[in-house]
């Protein structure tokens, strides 16, 4: 007899409490900070059981990487205008409405502060950049198959995304399509 495998559904029960248990973190964060909270607090939020956040996560850390990995990366597709210019402004205008929306401040600051907290933070760390770079280096290799002259994503990194955190971190002043465009023109 053949035996049945069970099959995931990507928006069933486990993705619901995913979701739940990401926006309690980024809620608390927002509300309290970086390492004022428990993974008691964060289950009670999202309706949750410990035990459930401790099997699927394993600890806190894990779970805030996590948090920061999949919220940061998962919003901004890369696109495809035709041109470096325009793939540049486009990505970097979709940042910008990412970490200035409701969970923008939180996430940024989740990220800072786990990078500076050990082991598990240094990797959450290393992995959302090397995340960004890969982004970012499909879209420059696009640039460079169409014959144009693109930077390295360390250049881009360097030069429009890290004033755009810069900002928001540090509340220097909004991020206006023209200030994020004022990057991309003096980067290309």
């Amino acid at each position: 007899m053949e035996e049945r495998q069970r099959t995931r559904r990507p928006g069933g029960r486990g993705a619901r409490v995913g979701a739940a248990v990401h926006q309690a973190v980024t809620d608390l964060v927002n509300e309290r900070g970086y390492g004022k909270f428990t993974v008691g607090d964060v289950a009670a939020r999202a309706g949750v059981a410990d035990s459930s956040i401790y099997r699927r996560w394993g600890n806190l850390e894990a779970l805030l990487a996590d948090v920061v990995l999949t919220r940061l990366n998962a919003r901004s597709p890369m696109p495809d205008t035709g041109s470096l210019a325009g793939d540049l402004r486009t990505y970097a205008a979709q940042v910008a409405r990412e970490i200035t929306g409701p969970d923008g401040l939180a996430l940024l600051r989740l990220a800072v502060a786990l990078s500076g907290n050990g082991e598990q933070g240094v990797q959450a760390r290393d992995d959302l950049l090397a995340e960004r770079a890969r982004q970012l280096e499909s879209m420059l290799d696009r640039a460079r198959e169409r014959g144009e002259h693109a930077p390295d994503a360390l250049g881009v990194l360097d030069h429009v995304m890290a004033p755009m955190y810069i900002r928001v971190l540090f509340g220097l002043g909004p991020l206006t399509a023209d200030y994020v465009d004022g990057l991309v023109d003096r980067l290309v």
